[in-house]
């Protein structure tokens, strides 16, 4: 390979780096066929900032006498029973993507508390690299709670709404 050649392949590179910001892609792979036994194979990608999930810490209570004790392991089960994810009827995204609560902007949303839905009937739209996923109702039943906001990004497990 010529100097000519290798300084053209560096503004090449430079390019497909150029191509990964603009686009928000984050990675690129391509392969340039010279002849018969010179190419150039690149991959360029880049790595996005996540958000960073909040993180609870608990802190051991100092020595309290034996009733106020009491009261927090039995609020303990309360707040375990309020967890939405463990709820019978609750929809959990099946990947990593973000919610669209929408078809498309300024349109009506695909559900409302309170709306009755059949099996099958879109409840939202989960976006995973610039795939629009329908996620449909699993079973028929009204719309008791939208867990997620317009445009937040989900994990995989999300508890998404709640159908009962």
């Amino acid at each position: 390979m010529t100097n000519k050649s290798h300084e053209a392949d560096v503004a090449f590179i430079k390019a497909l780096a150029e191509l990964l910001r603009e686009n928000d892609l984050t990675e690129l792979q391509v392969k340039r066929d010279y002849g018969d036994d010179d190419s150039l194979n690149v991959r360029v990608s880049r790595q996005t900032a996540m958000a960073a999930a909040p993180v609870q810490v608990q802190v051991p209570a100092a020595a309290a006498p034996a009733p106020v004790a009491a009261a927090p392991a039995a609020a303990a089960p309360a707040a375990a029973s309020d967890d939405p994810a463990s709820h019978p009827g609750a929809v959990t995204s099946p990947m990593v993507g973000t919610v669209y609560l929408q078809p498309e902007p300024g349109a009506p949303s695909f559900i409302s508390v309170g709306a009755q839905v059949s099996e099958g009937d879109t409840l939202l739209i989960v976006e995973a690299m610039k795939t629009m996923n329908h996620i449909p109702a699993p079973k028929s039943g009204t719309v008791k709670r939208i867990l997620v906001e317009d445009g937040a990004a989900v994990e995989f497990g999300t508890p998404l709404a709640i159908i009962e």
